[in-house]
């Protein structure tokens, strides 16, 4: 029998990545998560962000600010950077699955009050061997996912700037027979960011700090149809609201502590168990999946604040944390640590992160490593690297020769 590969390695990383732990018995009843697809945009790319427990949209801006909040590239100390990130995921189950991120900026004008900004995400699902029914005939298929983005921000005053980013979408989960019914194609999808970022400077004692507000609504798109199958999914649309207050130390050292909360704006999945039993029941659930499956993504992203079936308190239950603490040596050397939370019912990512820094002139490397706190996750000991170049400092290195 011929078979699609295109649903079940949609469903893999459904469980592997939404739900990394062995859900308690208790909780089996409750447990509702959200479903989308294009899974990999919700991954964080970059090891700073990671260190912290997944969190940016309010830290200090910096070259991988596309992902987390666009709008701090407006308030970037640097005329422009560029970053590889590089991230072996899932690595306690297989060896051959991996995200990788190039992220840029370049301020524009003279008055440095606005950027362009551009990303390139890469997610490999590795090498999967498929067979047609029970035959010894294989074939080999390398199904990924990418995303290319365009973004541009600017300062609307000296402490407020605000962000756009459009994104195209790739997703290449299936394979194609030789039977013409059997073809498939890449699901595609558009999308778009908007976001806002405020910093100021109070006087607390006589040490001057830093506290910042920031927020981005991602992935504002189309949905993404996977081989033209019923229904389509929603892309992981996201609010993210952050803030970090900053203060020194001492000279030249710096500690800053920082706070997200997340929510997908994409609407609860019906579930059959929410519904009564016998025929009555049944008729109301498929009615509810239908609605559900034909709803437009704007429709979604309002329904997503009231459409919990267990009422408020599930609707709580969809708001993700993160809290992270960054120090800074004279901007060359950082620590980080972090802690991300997402409740038990809604996927259950519950993981503490670290990570360190070092910054020269021209180049800086980050490392970070995932901690998690469910047993058998295949999310721990995640290692993430980026490696960033700060184009002042390539400029100035030039200028000396």
């Amino acid at each position: 029998m011929k078979k699609k590969l295109l649903n079940i390695i949609a469903f893999v990383i459904a469980v592997v990545v939404a739900t990394p732990a062995i859900i308690a018995q208790e909780a089996k009843n409750e447990f509702n998560p959200i479903e989308y697809g294009a899974m990999s945009l919700a991954i964080a790319p970059d090891a700073r962000g990671a260190s912290m427990g997944d969190l940016g949209a309010a830290t200090d801006p910096d070259v991988n600010s596309q992902y987390w909040n666009p709008s701090k590239y407006a308030f970037a100390y640097s005329q422009g950077g560029l970053a590889l990130s590089y991230t072996p995921w899932l690595r306690k189950l297989v060896n051959d699955i991996f995200l990788a991120d190039l992220a840029g900026y370049w301020k524009l004008g003279s008055n440095d009050n606005q950027a362009i900004s551009a990303q390139f995400r890469y997610f490999s699902l590795g090498e999967v061997i498929t067979s047609e029914g029970g035959s010894d005939i294989t074939s080999t298929i390398n199904p990924y996912e990418f995303s290319i983005d365009a973004g541009y921000s600017r300062k609307l005053s000296e402490k407020f700037s605000m962000g756009v980013v459009f994104r195209y979408i790739l997703s290449e989960l299936g394979f194609s027979t030789s039977s013409i019914s059997n073809q498939t194609t890449g699901a595609s999808a558009f999308s778009a960011d908007i976001s806002g970022f405020y910093t100021t400077y109070p006087m607390i004692g006589r040490n001057e700090c830093q506290w910042s507000w920031g927020w981005n609504i991602s992935n504002i798109g189309t949905k993404i149809d996977y081989d033209n199958g019923e229904p389509a999914m929603f892309l992981p649309t996201n609010l993210r609201l952050g803030t970090t207050f900053t203060f020194p130390l001492a000279d030249y050292h710096n500690l800053a502590l920082s706070l997200d909360l997340n929510k997908f704006l994409v609407p609860t999945r019906p579930r059959r168990e929410n519904y009564a039993e016998g025929l009555e029941g049944e008729e109301a659930f498929n009615e509810a999946e239908q609605e559900w499956g034909e709803m437009s993504p704007i429709t979604g992203i309002f329904k997503s604040f009231a459409d919990a079936p267990g009422g408020f308190k599930e609707e709580l239950r969809e708001i993700n944390f993160s809290i992270g603490a960054e120090y800074t040596y004279n901007q060359q050397f950082f620590l980080r640590a972090g802690y991300y939370h997402e409740s038990k019912y809604k996927g259950n990512r519950q993981y503490f992160g670290v990570g360190a820094g070092f910054s020269l002139n021209v180049v800086r490397l980050d490392a970070s490593f995932m901690i998690a706190t469910a047993q058998q996750s295949p999310l721990d000991q995640t290692l993430r690297f980026t490696l960033s170049f700060d184009m002042d400092g390539i400029r100035d290195l030039l200028g000396r020769r």
